[in-house]
């Protein structure tokens, strides 16, 4: 008894400390500072530009989350018996390395950033093996979505959408009797006109919802494929009913208290109000897939 009282706080002081008493620390510090030198410019590069608009305002968000998803798999990762796959960590290794060098020089979010999944995914293969890698599949999975769209993908999805919303939008709010009409993706209601804007309605806004998404079934860890999938699919439209809400808000913010207001405080709350809205329909939409799917849940990890 005195020895099992005594092992609990061995264990958990060991669980608790920074990094994992069978680390190899030289190799660790080897492989962190190559990784700082390749990517630190790249995030630099994000920081100062392209995550400060209101499109990629999300990217800092899910690079944060997933490093505190991979730094919670530390002591897992370290206590696993090392099997490396050579062959295989090399060949990703080594495509991820290519994928960086071109988008590096040619300014190509999408391969320069993301290269750093396929980077991870290498190493953890070289490392410890395909143990490893299902250990933290989930964190590198969810590097996706930090990861810049092209500019012409998010163009051409983002314009059919931003109409569809508009169209959702001024249509209910015409129902409840106030004078709302629509151009295309412009609303007009009484004597202001709004712009329903890519952030509003767009590709990112959604693929922002798909993450938060991915996040609550991660962290719930239901067993059921099924019911995963399910929700999976259902965040789609769950995240564009929620930007319908958000322009109604907006719409009505503007009609009752003027132009200032709409674009002033108000229209960044409206971003909160999204996520509010899709959490809830997130959440309502589990709740009934809870009564379909069996609501098994995995160990905690």
């Amino acid at each position: 008894m005195a020895a099992a009282m005594m092992s609990a706080p061995v264990l958990q002081t060991r669980r608790l400390s920074l990094l994992p008493t069978s680390v190899d620390l030289p190799s660790f510090l080897m492989v962190l500072s190559a990784l700082l030198v390749v990517y630190v410019p790249e995030y630099t590069e994000l920081f100062q530009g392209l995550w400060l608009s209101d499109e990629q305002g999300h990217g800092p968000i899910i690079f944060v989350v997933s490093l505190w998803l991979l730094f919670n798999h530390r002591h897992q990762l370290a206590e696993l018996q090392a099997r490396p796959a050579t062959v295989s960590g090399l060949l990703i290794l080594g495509f991820g390395a290519l994928l960086y060098a071109f988008g590096r020089s040619q300014h190509i979010w999408i391969f320069s950033i993301g290269s750093q999944i396929w980077v991870l995914a290498g190493l953890t293969l070289l490392f410890k093996g395909w143990r490893g890698l299902r250990l933290v599949w989930f964190p590198l999975f969810f590097m996706i979505f930090m990861v810049p769209l092209p500019e012409a993908l998010v163009a051409a999805v983002t314009a059919p959408l931003k109409t569809a919303v508009s169209f959702a939008a001024s249509g209910l709010l015409y129902h409840m009797g106030f004078p709302v009409g629509r151009s295309g993706v412009m609303l007009t209601v009484g004597q202001y006109q709004l712009l329903v804007a890519d952030a509003c309605a767009g590709l990112n806004s959604m693929f922002t919802l798909e993450a938060l998404g991915m996040l609550y079934m991660n962290l719930m860890r239901y067993t059921s494929a099924a019911r995963n999938v399910t929700l999976a699919l259902l965040l789609v439209p769950i995240a564009f009913v929620a930007n319908v809400g958000r322009v109604i808000i907006l719409v009505l913010v503007t009609y009752y208290f003027g132009d200032a207001a709409g674009q002033g405080f108000v229209h960044g709350f409206a971003g909160m109000v999204l996520f509010m809205l899709a959490l809830v329909f997130m959440l309502a939409a589990d709740r009934v897939l809870g009564l379909v799917f069996k609501s098994e849940r995995g160990a905690e990890r």
